[in-house]
């Protein structure tokens, strides 16, 4: 497309200079447009002297505050890429990323210096900036600090603006591309059924590396002229005091289900006024039939939706008039967006039968950074393949039957078995091993590793559990292990892992962590 990637902050300044944009809810911090455009401003000023250009990366590792805004829109202002990282990865992981995307700069959180720190030598990135706490001198403020002249860069919808890793089938993560143009449809996708406006005022939990966290709603919210709260960490009662507060004035929630399971568990959930709440959104993970009637008892909408990374996530969406009335869709296809469900030969299936579901628009990832392969496998055509199995009823909802692939969910974070099965392989002990995502009370699934063991090996769960730890993001750690004879297979060896889901979720036999 030739449409001109346009400023968001600096026409907010022009109109809204003075509305309260971001609010960080643990430093007391309150940004006003004018502030956060103007910080925006200096910071690209100071990466456009120190020679960063259209397309360079900008890594980002840090909790959820105004400067992972300031990151962004700074990125946009100079047409780098910004990469958020995920912090719950260990360093090995991130390595591989920063290996893969090599940014010229990473700006991080103190409290991730030592994790940080020796990345910046090992993966060759060559600028660092540190950021503190308010108050506290820092490299990040000192940049900002500087006084160099901005030369806006002009970009289209068609420039990458962000890269965000998901985690792969084959064991490494994806970088998937995200463009202005992605980012734009989703916010015309997400904003109107959502009720997005100027006076919009959110509650963000999830951390915003995670594209649930940023664009549902956050920076949709943003382009309308409205106002994030933003928390670092979720606390039920936290959370629950300040959707209460009427001078705070929340108007949209978003999170995955394990959120609102846990606040509405909270003793102050039923005395908390929710009668502002205009939306809830839930994402990332089916959601629980009680957890929805829970929310929809105390009056407050909820919508219900699925998406993924690659589609900027905004896919589907069940509105809040069908909660109840199609318990476990998904719903329909959001506005400037098509869907599908095909079956093996690229033909579409009737209603009631399960196919893949694809789906195409211009919320679509154009592919995966530096991987021009697993981009052609996961395109037929212009249809973006999605690998979850799907079906449609007589009103044309759409059901998700199972996940993509062999993925599982935990705590609304994907787990893709190959790359937890790649560190299992570490241990020399080990002759096959296979990970399942079996049901968890508290986060919805969790890992079960079955092993079999070398003849004449020993080897024990505290073991295999302890040797996770030191290589995976706690999330994709499993919680139990079980040791068998054979891992049941077909006639050309592929594990059956169907057939396991079957002996230790179906049969009940999988501890409920």
């Amino acid at each position: 497309m030739s449409v001109k990637y346009y400023d968001w902050l600096n026409q907010h300044e022009n109109v809204r200079a003075d509305k309260l944009a971001i609010h960080d809810l643990d430093t007391g911090v309150k940004s006003t447009y004018k502030q956060l455009n103007q910080r925006a401003q200096r910071l690209a000023a100071h990466w456009q002297a120190n020679g960063i250009k259209k397309g360079d990366r900008i890594a980002l590792l840090i909790r959820n505050c105004t400067a992972f805004f300031e990151v962004q829109f700074a990125c946009s202002k100079i047409g780098a890429i910004c990469l958020p990282l995920n912090w719950r990865l260990t360093a090995n992981e991130l390595a591989y990323i920063l290996g893969d995307s090599t940014p010229d700069v990473m700006v991080y959180d103190h409290v991730f210096a030592d994790v940080a720190e020796p990345l910046l030598e090992r993966c060759n990135v060559s600028h660092g900036l540190k950021v503190c706490e308010p108050g506290e001198a820092s490299s990040y403020e000192a940049a900002m600090e500087n006084q160099h002249t901005l030369n806006a860069v002009e970009s289209t919808h068609d420039d990458v603006c962000m890269i965000m890793y998901t985690s792969g089938t084959t064991g490494h993560p994806k970088g998937a591309m995200i463009t202005h143009q992605m980012v734009f449809y989703n916010m015309v996708n997400m904003a109107s059924p959502a009720g997005v406006n100027s006076k919009t005022v959110q509650l963000v939990v999830l951390p915003l590396f995670h594209t649930g966290g940023l664009n549902c709603y956050a920076n949709p919210i943003l382009h309308a002229g409205g106002t994030l709260l933003l928390m670092r960490e979720f606390d039920p009662g936290r959370a629950l005091e300040v959707i209460d507060n009427a001078d705070l004035g929340v108007t949209h929630l978003f999170a995955v289900p394990a959120p609102y399971q846990f606040m509405m568990q909270h003793p102050n959930f039923a005395s908390t006024d929710l009668s502002r709440v205009q939306i809830a959104g839930v994402g990332g993970a089916p959601c629980a039939e009680a957890i929805l009637k829970g929310w929809l008892d105390r009056g407050v909408p909820f919508t219900q939706g699925w998406g993924m990374t690659e589609t900027s996530p905004g896919g589907v969406s069940l509105e809040p008039d069908d909660a109840l009335r199609k318990i476990g869709s998904a719903g329909k296809a959001l506005m400037h967006t098509e869907i599908r469900i095909v079956d093996e030969d690229e033909n579409d299936v009737a209603a009631g039968e399960v196919g893949e579901l694809q789906i195409r628009g211009p919320n679509i990832t154009p592919g995966y950074w530096n991987n021009p392969e697993a981009t052609a496998k996961t395109f037929s055509g212009d249809w973006l393949k999605t690998g979850d199995a799907a079906k449609f009823d007589d009103e044309g909802f759409v059901y998700i039957v199972d996940r993509s692939k062999d993925m599982y969910i935990s705590g609304g974070e994907n787990v893709y078995p190959a790359e937890v099965e790649n560190v299992l392989y570490q241990l020399s002990e080990i002759a096959e091993a296979a990970v399942i995502g079996v049901p968890s009370e508290r986060w919805g699934e969790t890992g079960k590793a079955v092993l079999v063991l070398k003849a004449g090996q020993s080897l024990d769960e505290e073991a295999v559990i302890g040797h996770c730890i030191k290589n995976l993001a706690k999330f994709k750690v499993p919680s139990s292990v079980e040791f068998i004879d054979a891992l049941p297979r077909n006639a050309t060896g592929k594990v059956l892992k169907r057939n396991l889901r079957d002996i230790y979720v179906e049969a009940g036999t999988a501890a409920i962590t």
